[in-house]
């Protein structure tokens, strides 16, 4: 019974995060408690498993009825619209803040304002765009495994941020409140775990591939996760939620270039 019952919270928990990041519709959850959304941070990188593989699908749909760059915008277009533009808007309101905010202060000050500045807007059109060239320059098999593994895998970088740094912004917002703490370690190893469908969805897709091979967009990924952690800790003293999501976008597009250079 115990079993039974932590099953169910953690499918709930599933649940909460599903709904946090994405527009996908979920069952009600009558019994909810705030501190869920700080819980289901673990089941994060899962979610982005699920955007990843109905973003692949798309992908993969177009590229049989049109050619790979429509592909790529279109399952691109599609990956925003399954999301709200959560995380480009993360982006760039990150890109507002420490692009035009020389303190600590006027940078999280910027980073609150609704509206988009030259800093944000340049930033989203580059990211954008070189998600667009990445995924349109790789085969239909690559592009499936890297939609897949990027999402999944950037969103687990952007949780190891809660794990590692402080929470910069302000407590007394109503939304960021639940996530203003620190994961565990043991969290963040769950979150990770979940991971475990991509990479099995890998090695069935792309079973030449060298195990070795998948180093470089691990690399990659591994070194703008420690910039963007080294940089909001620097600049801000610690995570917000647009830098989170700064995160995820910029890890994303690490995983992309990283198995563009290593696709034969």
């Amino acid at each position: 019974m115990k079993y039974i019952q932590r099953l169910r919270h953690e499918l709930k928990l599933l649940l909460v995060a599903i709904q946090f990041l994405t527009r996908l519709p979920v069952p009600a959850l009558p019994d909810y408690q705030p501190q869920w959304l700080h819980q289901s941070a673990r089941w994060f990188p899962f979610t982005g498993l699920l955007v990843g593989s109905l973003t692949a699908g798309v992908f993969a749909l177009l590229f049989w009825l049109f050619n790979p760059w429509v592909a790529a915008i279109g399952s691109t277009a599609f990956s925003i619209r399954l999301t709200g533009a959560f995380h480009e808007d993360g982006l760039a309101d990150t890109c507002d803040g420490l692009g035009g905010g020389f303190t600590r202060e006027r940078a999280l000050e910027i980073m609150k304002d609704s509206r988009l500045g030259t800093y944000g807007t340049l930033g989203l059109v580059l990211a954008l765009a070189l998600k667009v060239a990445l995924l349109a320059s790789l085969p239909l098999l690559w592009a499936v495994v890297a939609l897949v593994l990027a999402h999944g895998f950037s969103r687990w970088f952007s949780i190891l941020l809660i794990h590692r740094l402080d929470y910069a912004g302000d407590l007394d917002h109503a939304k960021a409140k639940p996530l203003a703490q620190h994961l565990s370690l043991q969290q963040a190893l769950f979150a990770l775990a979940t991971l475990s469908p991509a990479l099995l969805l890998s090695h069935l897709l792309l079973p030449d591939t060298q195990w070795y091979g998948w180093l470089l967009p691990l690399l990659l990924m591994l070194l703008t996760g420690w910039y963007m952690a080294r940089l909001l800790h620097r600049r801000l003293g610690g995570y917000t939620g647009d830098g989170l999501g700064a995160t995820q976008q910029l890890t994303e597009l690490a995983a992309y270039a990283g198995l563009v250079l290593l696709c034969p």
